[in-house]
């Protein structure tokens, strides 16, 4: 297997995490996209992804997968003994629901306040995103109280359970991690009242998983 990533950038971190949970991380080659470069815009890579996105996961028989919940399905599930994605139908529909939110709600939120209200990563990268209308900054700074909104919803979830989705660590914390790593990068504060969620993210910072991506 192949993964086509930017170190430090937080959907890879999603995935690497997810491997390293699996014990998977030295089963996988590394290949680091040039975004600074643009290499996420050329022909060979829209090839893998058209999106442009990263991580994109190549299999041995040359199939591309893209977007960090069906990457994390995949490699979950490889020996069939799930942890990260739901092991019943009621843990899968409790662990997708919560992944669902820990996207729309944070690190989605996260990335349109990133990408509309503030430089982002430059001109060269931003090109294409940064539509040209009217409100396109209050635009993006809705977003980032929107993310705040969504880390204030993560922290009375947590106020009552170990983890995101319920008891286990699973694909769904893993979202909510990659979301306070985007917005630190993009300088937008955990509230200083959301306690249980900052002490979940120390917690889970000490995980091997966590170190190792």
């Amino acid at each position: 297997m192949k993964i086509y990533d930017v170190p430090g950038f937080p959907n890879p971190l999603r995935v690497r995490i997810a491997l390293a949970e699996k014990g998977l991380s030295d089963q996988v080659e590394f290949v680091k996209v040039d975004l600074p470069g643009g290499e996420h815009k050329e022909e060979a890579f829209l090839a893998k992804n058209p999106s442009g996105a990263v991580p994109v996961l190549e299999l041995g028989d040359g199939l591309f997968i893209s977007e960090c919940t069906a990457i994390t399905e995949y490699v979950d599930n490889l020996d069939g003994k799930p942890i990260l994605t739901g092991a019943t139908p009621r843990d899968k529909a409790v662990i997708h629901m919560m992944q669902k939110r820990a996207e729309t709600e944070l690190i989605d939120a996260v990335a349109d306040y990133f990408h509309y209200a503030t430089p982002g990563l430059g001109p060269k990268i931003e090109d294409g995103k940064k539509p040209t209308w009217t409100g396109r900054d209050a635009f993006g700074r809705k977003q980032g109280e929107r993310a705040v909104a969504g880390m204030r919803y993560f922290d009375k979830v947590l106020r009552h359970q170990p983890y995101v989705a319920g008891e286990a660590f699973s694909m769904a914390d893993i979202t909510v991690l990659g979301g306070l790593v985007f917005a630190g990068f993009a300088k937008i504060d955990v509230p200083e009242d959301c306690a249980a969620l900052m002490a979940w993210r120390q917690r889970v910072q000490e995980r091997p998983s966590v170190k190792a991506a």
